[in-house]
């Protein structure tokens, strides 16, 4: 039987009590909330208790354990247990529970606990060996400074002034996964999903957030370097009527923005906007912004301002005037070239307001290091599409909890969590 190996009990004793306080829990003023706590709150919508149990177990491993967070290394938080490892296995890559209630119950908890100054993307490159992991695929990560073989995950956080906490995942998939039968039904993939885009996928968070009704619409900022279509998101997001700050791929292409006079006026030819900048905004003294740190020292950044269009394909009958976006673009003031660049709307924005919520995608950035290194990120071994969902779900949970109770991740010590038992209460085989 597919869940054969869940109905089995687990407790967490009092000792693993997270200590921090949590203004604003529904556990009332002051109360410390618990591991078992947060579980129960946030995947209240699985059906039996034993899955709630092993999310449990879950949880508790990806906050105690140190090093890789391998399912075999999550077990081992559950002394003398022969089972752990298969019944955890079973719980992420077999169980079918659905994850959507699971991050909307974690989005209702940052929302209870923190003020959402913007909602923020980042991008997750998960390296793999071989083939057969779900959405594998070839690309080249500049980071890197290679190619690598790799999944690809997008998240969307809500950010503070000080936190930017993931509430919700999408995994790219290319042709090749959403077009082979055979790849689909190995990776589990259900018939909604299909090859999109990064734009596309942002888009549905942004519309699935804003539809929980959770938190009013903030600006979005999105980290788009990793792809030079940023029009798709562009034109999505001013369409929703959103306020959005997106990072550009230097070889985004871009317009003047002033129009054309004269109907038979030679077009203006669209170019990479890295090249756009270096040529029209030499001519323009340059701005220097004081870009405030809370860790060091004030930074100056060389910033130019300007209107741009995105080319659109033409369209028969249109007469609307294509939309005019603001690019903010920085400078090298060592090498007297442009180097990062910045489509935002509304266009009256000032410059120390852009780069304020730039700061936003800074913070999601850290965010993401530290899922890679302490959460478990990274550490997925399955190869389905449920699974990997199930994973990223688990890992948002054990951040959250971490980010909102302001305590280490190792505080659940793995001697706190004793051996499942069966219902009666005998020990497990």
């Amino acid at each position: 039987m597919l869940d054969e190996h869940l109905h089995h009990t687990v407790s967490v004793p009092p000792s693993s009590v997270w200590t921090a306080r949590l203004p604003g829990a529904p556990h009332g003023p002051g109360r410390p909330l618990t591991v078992a706590d947060f579980t129960e709150e946030v995947f209240a919508h699985l059906p039996r208790a034993d899955q709630r149990r092993w999310a449990e177990v879950y949880l508790a491993g990806l906050l105690t354990t140190r090093g890789k967070k391998s399912i075999r290394n999550l077990a081992l938080t559950v002394p003398r247990s022969a089972t752990a490892a298969q019944s955890l296995q079973q719980f992420i890559n077999s169980s079918p529970w659905p994850w959507d209630p699971a991050r909307r119950a974690i989005a209702a908890q940052v929302v209870a606990r923190m003020p959402v100054a913007a909602w923020a993307t980042g991008i997750a490159v998960i390296p793999k060996r071989g083939e057969h992991s779900v959405g594998v695929h070839r690309r080249f990560v500049p980071e890197a400074g290679r190619t690598v073989n790799c999944q690809l995950g997008i998240g969307l956080f809500l950010s503070s002034g000080d936190m930017s906490v993931p509430v919700d995942w999408r995994l790219l998939l290319d042709d090749r996964w959403c077009g082979d039968e055979r790849l689909r039904s190995r990776a589990r993939l259900p018939l909604s999903a299909a090859a999109e885009p990064v734009s596309r996928h942002v888009l549905g968070m942004v519309d699935a957030l804003a539809g929980t009704g959770l938190t009013p619409p903030a600006p979005v900022v999105a980290d788009l370097r990793c792809t030079p279509e940023a029009g798709p998101l562009v034109a999505g997001l001013a369409a929703r009527g959103l306020d959005f700050v997106v990072e550009l791929h230097p070889s985004q292409a871009v317009l003047p923005a002033a129009p054309v006079a004269a109907r038979g006026t030679e077009q203006p030819r669209p170019l990479p906007v890295g090249e756009y900048a270096g040529r029209g905004e030499r001519a323009r003294p340059p701005r220097v912004i004081s870009a405030g740190r809370t860790d060091g020292p004030v930074r100056h950044l060389v910033v130019h301002s300007g209107l741009v269009r995105l080319p659109v394909p033409p369209e028969p009958g249109r007469t609307a005037p294509q939309p005019v976006y603001r690019l903010l673009t920085q400078w090298s003031a060592a090498e007297r070239r442009p180097i990062r660049f910045w489509l935002t709307a509304p266009t009256d924005r000032r410059a120390d307001e852009i780069l304020s919520l730039v700061r936003h995608s800074v913070r999601t950035q850290a965010s993401l290091k530290s899922l890679e290194r302490d959460f478990g990120l990274l550490d997925f071994e399955g190869r389905s599409f449920p699974g990997w969902h199930h994973h990223m779900t688990m890992v948002t949970a054990a951040y959250a909890l971490h980010r909102l109770g302001g305590v280490p991740a190792d505080i659940v010590e793995p001697a706190d969590i004793v051996e499942p038992a069966a219902a009666d209460g005998r020990r497990l085989a």
